[in-house]
């Protein structure tokens, strides 16, 4: 574990486990590198260098006024890349995390990527807009930027229910998962919280997903109630040359720390590095 400190004078903290192929996690909002660690553990323990950071304004890196935007995301992760030399990497984004990644893409290329994992991701476009219909009213995100602003605690101990469908039938979602998202969820500033709102819901990836140009794997929960399958996973599939769509059939937006569906995603994950 470590630091880096960006160009424009903010520390991003990372977790730096195991030795092989580099295999880099961006996480969701309004969690940090510790939403990985299932994951980072499995791919170490297979011989793979797993790699998270906590974004700026998230978990233990800083909490700047200025720089909560996807562009600066996007570079903060190039400049981790860059620092510790990570080249051939397989990146890994959820929700958010997905948006940084596609950014990243858009924005640095290829050079140092072998492959992408998109879950649950953003791209391209969250946001109803005339030419997304199928995205999201904005009243649902001036809501969260609401719940943030207002009681942000309890928003987030509300939030945990759909993130991990523990407001479905039959949900195995342990009490424990959802403290862990609470626990998380606070240690992000309130500042940054507030303004990644916008970048996650407004910001438009097609272009981004136009310039991928590796062997992509797309993953979506049919029952994902943030970030709703059909504006996200069907329509970046079509988006990006060469992508491959699976899709978890009941299963919700945080599905990486959920019962079976974590299992299989662990074990689709490792398929995929290995291919």
């Amino acid at each position: 574990m470590g630091t880096i400190t960006t160009t424009d004078g903010t520390e991003i903290y990372y977790k730096d486990w195991g030795a092989g192929r580099p295999v880099v996690f961006s996480h969701g909002w309004p969690l940090n590198a510790d939403a990985w660690d299932d994951q980072m553990h499995v791919v170490a323990s297979h011989d793979f260098r797993a790699v998270a950071h906590d974004r700026r304004g998230h978990g233990r890196s800083g909490q700047p006024w200025h720089g909560n935007d996807m562009d600066t995301y996007a570079d903060d992760l190039a400049q981790l890349m860059e620092a510790l030399d990570l080249r051939e990497a397989v990146l890994v984004g959820h929700s958010t995390g997905g948006g940084e990644v596609a950014r990243y893409i858009g924005r640095h290329g290829t050079g140092r990527v072998a492959k992408a994992v998109l879950l649950g991701a953003v791209p391209p476009l969250m946001l109803r807009t005339e030419a997304n219909p199928e995205g999201l009213p904005m009243e649902v995100f001036d809501e969260i930027r609401a719940g943030v602003a207002a009681d942000r605690s309890q928003f987030y101990k509300d939030l945990s229910e759909s993130f991990y469908g523990a407001n479905r039938p039959g949900s195995t979602v342990s009490q424990g998962v959802r403290e862990a998202f609470w626990l998380w969820s606070m240690q992000m500033g309130i500042k940054g919280a507030y303004d990644c709102v916008k970048q996650f819901s407004e910001t438009d990836f097609t272009e981004d997903l136009k310039r991928f140009d590796i062997p992509t794997l797309i993953i979506h929960g049919d029952d994902d109630q943030i970030v709703p399958i059909v504006a996200a996973g069907q329509k970046s599939v079509k988006l990006v040359k060469d992508a491959t769509l699976k899709v978890y059939p009941g299963a919700p937006h945080g599905l990486s720390a959920v019962g079976t569906y974590k299992d299989d995603f662990n074990a689709d994950l490792l398929a995929f590095l290995d291919s």
